[in-house]
C-alpha cells in the first residue's frame, strides 16, 4: 500500500512537542473525535478536532476509526532478533546461566541459512501484530541472517537499526557464535556499507540503519574495544549507532557486574564503553557513547554513570519485563531519570516475553509503584506513552521524524479497535470514569495501554504506508 492523502478519524492520543518524561503529562494531547491528516508523501500535515477540519482537506477520503483509537507507532529500543523463539526458555537461571544454557545454543541455530530466513520472517511478523513500527534490534552473529532481517524488513516497510552480534571471546556453548578481533571489524564494516540507510541514503531520514553491537563487555576483549572505537570515530558522522547491555545482574561476586570489573579492573562497568577499559580505568581508546548510543538494563548504576549518561546523551533501554525473568532487579526510575537520562521502553525479547510495547509499559507501571519507599511512584499514563513512543525516537535521535503527531513528520501510527478484543473494549466502555476530565482522560489512556492486546491492533502505519506482515 502506497501512502495517499487521507483523514484519519478517531480518538487520538499523543505527546506533542519535545517534553522530559516529568513534564509529559502537560504535553499530552487527546481528541475524542480526532482527524489526523496524511499527505502522499506519507508526512503529517495537519492533527486537530474533527469538526475543526480546515476546507483545504475536506475533500479527502476519511478512514472511519470512531470508537477507536489513534496512537503513535510503538517504539522498542531492545529485542534480541536471534532470540525470537527464546521467550520463556526454562533452564537457565540469572543472566551468565541462562545465556550458556539457553541463548548461546539458540543463536547458534541461525547459522543455518534457511533457518536464518525463517527466523527473519517471524521475526517481522511478531513486530507487526505488536505495532512496533521502529525498533533497536540486537542482532544475528551470521552475516546471512542478519541480511535476512534486513531484507524482511525492508519488504514491510517498517523501520529497523540492527548490528551483528559481535563476540570475540565466551565459553564453549558460545563458540559458533565468536570470530577473532581482526575479523569482527571487517563483519560490522561491510554490514554498515551494506545496509546503513541504504533505502534513502540519508541517516536522517532512513528506515534502515546499522549499530555496532557488542553482547557485552564480558564477550570482547580491550583490543577488541580499541578497535570498535576507531572504528565507531569513522562511522559515528555517518548515524551509525552503538548499543549493548550495561549493569544489569549484580549478583554478589558472580554476576554480571563484578565479573565486568574483575576481568577489566576498571572502577565503573560504564567505563569499558566509554574509552577507559584499561585497568584503573585508564584510557585505552575512543568513547562508544553518544546520541546515537542506547544501553540497555542500567539496572545498578552508580551516580557517576548516570551522570555520564546524562552528559553524553547516551539513553538507557529500560526492560522491566526481562528484569523480572532474570531477577535482575528493577531499575530506579527516580533516581536515573533525575539525572537528566533518556529513558526509553526495551521488550529485551526473549528474556522479555512481551513483544507488545504497552504489555512491557504494564509491567513498567507495576515495578515502579512497588519499589521500596520513597522512590516508590506511580507512572501517570502520559508517561508511560511517552516512554514507549516519544523517548525511543529520541534515543534513536530520529525525534525530528516520528514519535507523535506534530505536523511535518513522518505518519507512523496505530488503528486501535477495541472490539477486536472483547476484554479491552469492555474495560474501555463500562469501567468508572471521573467527573473531572483530566482524570477521566487520564482513566482512559491508562484503560487503553495496559489492556490491549494485540489482536486490538486493526493497522500499523508507517510514512503513511500500511505496514504488511510476511506471509508465514
Amino acid at each position: 500500500m502506497t501512502p495517499s492523502s487521507r483523514v484519519y478519524r478517531g480518538h487520538i492520543f499523543h505527546i506533542a512537542g519535545s517534553p522530559t518524561v516529568t513534564t509529559a503529562r502537560r504535553h499530552l494531547v487527546s481528541l475524542p473525535d480526532g482527524a489526523l491528516v496524511t499527505t502522499d508523501a506519507g508526512r503529517i500535515a495537519w492533527v486537530g478536532s474533527f469538526a475543526d477540519l480546515p476546507a483545504a482537506h475536506a475533500g479527502l477520503p476519511v478512514t472511519d476509526n470512531r470508537g477507536g483509537f489513534i496512537l503513535p507507532g510503538f517504539v522498542d529500543t531492545h529485542l534480541h532478533f536471534p532470540q525470537t523463539y527464546s521467550t520463556d526458555a526454562y533452564g537457565g537461571g540469572q543472566l551468565l546461566e541462562w545465556l550458556v544454557n539457553c541463548v548461546f545454543p539458540a543463536e547458534t541455530r541461525l547459522g543455518d541459512p534457511e533457518f536464518g530466513e525463517r527466523i527473519a520472517r517471524d521475526f517481522t511478523r511478531r513486530r507487526v501484530a505488536a505495532g512496533t513500527t521502529s525498533a533497536l534490534v540486537f542482532g544475528s552473529a551470521f552475516p546471512h541472517a542478519q541480511d535476512a532481517l534486513f531484507e524482511e524488513s525492508q519488504r514491510a516497510g517498517l523501520r529497523l537499526v540492527s548490528g551483528r552480534g559481535i563476540q570475540t571471546v565466551g565459553s564453549e556453548p558460545a563458540r559458533a557464535l565468536l570470530t577473532s578481533e581482526a575479523q569482527a571489524l571487517e563483519l560490522v564494516t561491510e554490514e554498515i556499507a551494506r545496509w546503513h540507510a541504504v533505502d534513502t541514503g540519508d541517516p536522517a531520514t532512513a528506515l534502515l540503519q546499522v549499530a555496532v553491537v557488542p553482547r557485552f563487555s564480558l564477550s570482547v576483549t580491550p583490543t577488541t574495544l580499541a578497535g570498535l572505537g576507531e572504528l565507531y570515530d569513522d562511522v559515528r558522522g555517518q548515524g551509525v549507532y552503538f548499543h549493548s547491555h550495561l549493569n544489569e545482574n549484580n549478583r554478589p561476586g558472580t554476576g554480571e557486574i563484578d565479573a565486568v570489573k574483575s576481568v577489566y579492573q576498571v572502577d565503573t562497568y560504564l567505563d569499558t564503553y566509554d574509552g577507559r577499559f584499561l585497568p584503573g580505568s585508564a584510557p585505552g581508546g575512543s568513547s562508544l557513547l553518544g546520541r546515537r548510543s542506547i544501553l540497555a538494563h542500567a539496572v545498578h548504576c552508580e551516580d557517576r554513570e548516570l551522570a555520564r549518561l546524562a552528559e553524553t546523551g547516551t539513553s538507557v533501554a529500560h526492560c522491566p519485563t526481562s528484569q523480572q525473568f532474570l531477577g535482575s532487579g528493577t531499575m530506579p526510575w527516580l533516581r536515573t531519570t533525575s539525572f537528566g537520562v533518556n529513558v526509553a521502553i526495551g521488550s529485551d525479547v526473549g528474556a522479555g516475553d512481551e513483544w507488545l510495547v504497552s504489555r512491557v509499559l504494564n509491567d513498567c507501571f507495576k515495578v515502579h509503584l512497588s519499589e521500596p519507599g520513597e522512590e516508590g511512584l506511580a507512572l501517570d499514563p502520559a508517561a508511560l506513552l511517552f516512554t514507549g513512543t516519544l523517548a525511543g525516537a529520541r534515543a534513536l535521535d530520529m525525534e525530528a521524524r516520528f514519535g507523535n503527531f506534530d505536523v511535518g513528520k513522518d505518519a507512523d501510527f496505530l488503528l486501535i479497535d477495541p472490539d477486536r478484543w472483547e476484554p479491552l473494549a469492555t474495560v474501555l466502555e463500562r469501567g468508572i470514569r471521573a467527573d473531572d476530565e483530566e482524570m477521566a482522560t487520564d482513566q482512559i489512556l491508562f484503560a487503553l495501554l495496559l489492556a490491549l492486546r494485540q489482536p486490538a491492533i486493526a493497522g500499523v502505519f508507517v510514512r503513511g504506508r500500511r505496514v504488511l506482515a510476511p506471509a508465514g
